[in-house]
């Protein structure tokens, strides 16, 4: 059998979902690794099926109750995030808070403390202001390090300093809407947002925004 890393990832995650389920019917808490797949994957699932996202991030708050989890772990956790296949096509599914508000604490467990003073991202890497414009009907995330040149078709991009590039007809914009065509490709390639790593920007429906860009390479 040949698969995909993307069904390798999706085999990984059930495999890891299904071991806190088996420690749940123990009776046995689970720690953040395992709580995270299992919410994880109920949603994925959740999303195959076709349930509306909103409601997917309504119940997956609900999937671990905070007695099952190890201490800590609500802390540790405090976002969640999930690239879910709908019926429509794949969705950054953006969870607060999944295991219920966070006790604060001085120490999380696993927490790395940075030393003092600042730390470049990406030092000498060249940037640009692109603007983003969300052509689609849907909320879009996109994450710190995902290539702008393969974000959803709904969202339109180019660069500031640039005249707006063509677009292609985008079948989620409606009838006559349009999203990003030459934007999404070529120019684009090997850019990502300039947001540290495992923080994302959201794109209401009709929403601009200008943000910086890394040039991670040169074509």
């Amino acid at each position: 059998m040949h698969l995909t890393p993307r069904e390798q990832e999706r085999l990984l995650l059930a495999a890891a979902a299904d071991l806190a389920r088996r420690r749940l019917v123990r009776g046995a808490q689970i720690g953040a690794t395992e709580a995270v797949a299992l919410v994880c994957d109920e949603i994925c699932e959740w999303a195959w099926d076709g349930v509306d996202l909103a409601e997917v991030i309504e119940r997956a708050r609900t999937v671990v109750p905070a007695a099952a989890l190890l201490p800590g772990v609500g802390t540790l956790v405090p976002v969640l995030e999930v690239e879910a296949l709908f019926p429509w096509g794949s969705t950054l599914v953006h969870v607060d808070a999944p295991f219920g508000d966070a006790v604060p604490v001085d120490m999380r467990p696993g927490e790395v403390r940075a030393a003092i003073g600042s730390i470049a991202l990406a030092p000498g890497a060249p940037r640009r202001t692109v603007v983003l414009h969300n052509t689609g009907q849907r909320d879009v995330w996109i994450s710190s390090h995902f290539p702008l040149d393969q974000v959803n078709s709904a969202i339109e991009i180019w660069f500031a300093d640039d005249s707006k590039t063509g677009t292609v007809p985008y079948p989620d914009s409606g009838a006559g809407s349009t999203a990003s065509g030459d934007a999404m490709a070529g120019p684009l390639t090997g850019c990502r947002l300039d947001l540290p790593a495992g923080e994302a920007v959201l794109l209401r429906p009709g929403e601009h925004s200008a943000l910086l860009a890394v040039i991670r390479s040169i074509q």
